[in-house]
C-alpha cells in the first residue's frame, strides 16, 4: 500500500531505485517490493549476489576477539534475523575453534563472550520461539579438552555426524593436537551458501510483481530532477533520473544512447564501488575498500562430512586465522588471514578529498571484473592449502581446483577492524546508502530504510505486510522450497565457474531446526516442504 495519492484520489505506487544486487541491494529490493513500492533493481553483474566470499553466518562474531560485546550480539540477533529470511541458504554443522600454541591467547578468554551470546539466544528465543533455529541455548557451545579428543580418536568416523561427538571424531582424528590450546571450542555457528543466496533472492524477487530486475546493466549516471536550492549544501531533492544501459544494448548503433527512469527515493548498495554514487551524488564520507580471496580446493580423504575448523591469529600476520569450510563432495574453502592467502599488501585502500571511491590497484579489479590470472590463483590457492596442512597435515593431499571466492569488501569509516555495520541516510536528497561489512546485517538496513520511507510520506509503514516481516511470513517461502533454490544454485555455479556440488548442503535446515518450531505459530516456515538436497 501507498502513501501517495493525486488529486483524484488514485493511489499512485511510488518508485524506488537500487543500485547492486549484492546481499545488500536484493534483500532490501525484496522487502521494498513487498510492500508495493515499484522497485527497481541494478545490476552490473550477469546475476544477483555474485559478491566477497562468504562462509558462515558469524552468529555472534565470535571469530574477532578485536570486537566489543555489544557487536556480538547484534550480530547474532542479526544472523537468525537473516536465516529465516533465507532459510534454505543454510549448512547446518559446528564450527570448531582452536588456539594454537603459538598464540598468546587462551581458550578461556572467549568464554565469557560465549555466555553473553547464549544469554542473548535465549532471551531472543522467549521473545520468540521461532528463533530456535541454532539449536538449543545450553548447546550453543561446548568444550573438548585434550582426553576427550583422544578417545574420539580411536572411535570409528561416522560418514552423516548427527551428534557433536560424532562431528568431533574426524577433528580428534585430523586436527594436529600437539599444536593447539585446549579446549576446543564448539559453536553452532552454520555455514552460509552464496550460491543458494543468490538462488533465494533471485527467486524472490521473481515472486513481487512490483520488483523489477535489471541485470547485466551498467548504471552511467544519476541526477537530480526536482531540486530545490541546488547550490547550496543543504538542497533538497525529490527525484532523482537513473541512466543505464543493458549489456544487450552495449552493441547498438549510437553506443552512448542510454535509457533512463525516475524514481523518487535512491539507493546507494554498490559494494566496493560505493562512492561511485556517492561522487554522482555530491556526498562526501570517508571508507576503505579491501580486496580479499578465499580459495577451492579439493580434499577426497575426509572419510565424511567435517565441521568448519577455525585456527586462531592475529590478522594480517604471517600468523592469521586459518578457516577451513566444508562443502559436500569433498570441496572445501579456504580462507588464510595474512597477506599471502586472503589479504593483500595493497589490497586496503581508503578514499580521499577528492573523492569517496577507494582506488583498487588496477589489478585487482581486474580480477574482480575479468577473472583471476592462472598462475598467481594458482601459487596462492596452494599456499592455502599449505597454511592449513600445518595444523590438518592430512590436508595436504588436496587440490587446486582453479577457481575462488574474491571480491572488494567496503568499510565504512576508518576502523578495518569494523564487522557491524548497515545504512546511512539522507533525508533531504532522499538518498540512502547500505553499507554492510556482513551480509547478515541486510534485512536490519532494509528495515530502517522502510522507516525513512515513512517518514517521508512515500509509504504507509502500518500495512499487513510490514507486520509479516517482524512474523518472517516471507510470500515466496510458500511455493519456493529447498528443491527449486537448488536447481537454480546449481545453474548458478556452473555459470560461476564452480563445482556443482557447491551449490548445495549437506545439512539443510528445515530437517535439522525447522522441525522443532512452535506448531501454534501461523508463519509459513512451519508450511514449508520438508524436502532438503
Amino acid at each position: 500500500m501507498t502513501h501517495s495519492l493525486t488529486e483524484n484520489s488514485v493511489s499512485i505506487p511510488k518508485r524506488v531505485g537500487i543500485l547492486g544486487g549484492g546481499t545488500a541491494g536484493a534483500t532490501i529490493a525484496i522487502r521494498l517490493a513487498a510492500l508495493g513500492l515499484e522497485t527497481y533493481l541494478f545490476e552490473k553483474n550477469k546475476s544477483l549476489i555474485d559478491g566477497p566470499p562468504m562462509c558462515h553466518l558469524h552468529a555472534g562474531g565470535n571469530l574477532y576477539r578485536e570486537i566489543p560485546d555489544e557487536d556480538c550480539v547484534a550480530l547474532l540477533k542479526q544472523c537468525i534475523d537473516i536465516l529465516r529470511l533465507y532459510p534454505y541458504t543454510i549448512d547446518v554443522r559446528p564450527t570448531v575453534f582452536a588456539v594454537p600454541t603459538r598464540d598468546e591467547g587462551s581458550p578461556e578468554d572467549l568464554l565469557p563472550r560465549l555466555d553473553i551470546l547464549t544469554d542473548a539466544y535465549r532471551e531472543l528465543i522467549a521473545q520468540d520461539s521461532n528463533n530456535k533455529v541454532l539449536g538449543e541455548p545450553e548447546n550453543y557451545y561446548q568444550l573438548y579438552s585434550h582426553e576427550q579428543l583422544i578417545a574420539l580418536s580411536e572411535r570409528e568416523q561416522v560418514a552423516i555426524p548427527s551428534t557433536v561427538d560424532e562431528w568431533m571424531i574426524p577433528v580428534a582424528k585430523y586436527l594436529d593436537l600437539d599444536k593447539v590450546k585446549f579446549p576446543l571450542i564448539v559453536v553452532q555457528e552454520y555455514g552460509w551458501n552464496i550460491f543458494r543466496l543468490a538462488a533465494s533472492a533471485q527467486l524472490a524477487l521473481e515472486d513481487y510483481e512490483h520488483a523489477h530486475v535489471f541485470t547485466d546493466t551498467q548504471v552511467k549516471q544519476v541526477l537530480p530532477v526536482d531540486c530545490e536550492n541546488c547550490t547550496n549544501a543543504d538542497h533538497h531533492v525529490t527525484k532523482w533520473r537513473i541512466d543505464y544501459q543493458r549489456a544487450h544494448d552495449q552493441q547498438a548503433v549510437d553506443p552512448k544512447a542510454l535509457e533512463s527512469i525516475e524514481v523518487d527515493y535512491l539507493i546507494n548498495a554498490c559494494g566496493f564501488r560505493t562512492g561511485v554514487i556517492d561522487d554522482m551524488v555530491g556526498v562526501k564520507v570517508t571508507r576503505m575498500v579491501e580486496f580479499k580471496s578465499s580459495y577451492i580446493t579439493r580434499w577426497k580423504e575426509t572419510g565424511g562430512q567435517i565441521p568448519e575448523i577455525i585456527i586462531y591469529g592475529n590478522r594480517g600476520t604471517p600468523e592469521g586465522m586459518a578457516q577451513l569450510t566444508p562443502y559436500p563432495d569433498g570441496y572445501f574453502q579456504i580462507h588464510g588471514m595474512s597477506k599471502f592467502i586472503t589479504l593483500f599488501d595493497d589490497g586496503l585502500v581508503a578514499s580521499s578529498e577528492e573523492s569517496a571511491q577507494p582506488k583498487l590497484p588496477e589489478q585487482y579489479v581486474h580480477y574482480i571484473d575479468d577473472g583471476w590470472d592462472k598462475t598467481p590463483l594458482q601459487a596462492r590457492s596452494q599456499q592455502a592449502i599449505d597454511y592449513v596442512a600445518e595444523f590438518v597435515p592430512t590436508f595436504n593431499s588436496a587440490r587446486t581446483i582453479g577457481n575462488a571466492l574474491y571480491g572488494g569488501q567496503q568499510i565504512p569509516g576508518e576502523d578495518d577492524t569494523l564487522r557491524v555495520a548497515d545504512v546511512s541516510l539522507y533525508s533531504n536528497i532522499r538518498y540512502a546508502r547500505a553499507e554492510n561489512v556482513k551480509a547478515s546485517s541486510t534485512l536490519i538496513a532494509a528495515d530502517q530504510i522502510v522507516d525513512e520511507l515513512t517518514n517521508l510520506g512515500l509509504i504507509d509503514n502500518d500495512t499487513q505486510v510490514n507486520r509479516e516481516r517482524y512474523a518472517h511470513e516471507w510470500s515466496y517461502l510458500v511455493h519456493n522450497d529447498s528443491l527449486a533454490i537448488d536447481k537454480v544454485a546449481r545453474t548458478l555455479a556452473c555459470e560461476r565457474g564452480f563445482p556443482q556440488a557447491m551449490a548445495h548442503v549437506n545439512h539443510g535446515i528445515r530437517e535439522a531446526t525447522l522441525d522443532n518450531l512452535s506448531s501454534d505459530d501461523s508463519s509459513s516456515l512451519d508450511e514449508m516442504p520438508t524436502s532438503t538436497p
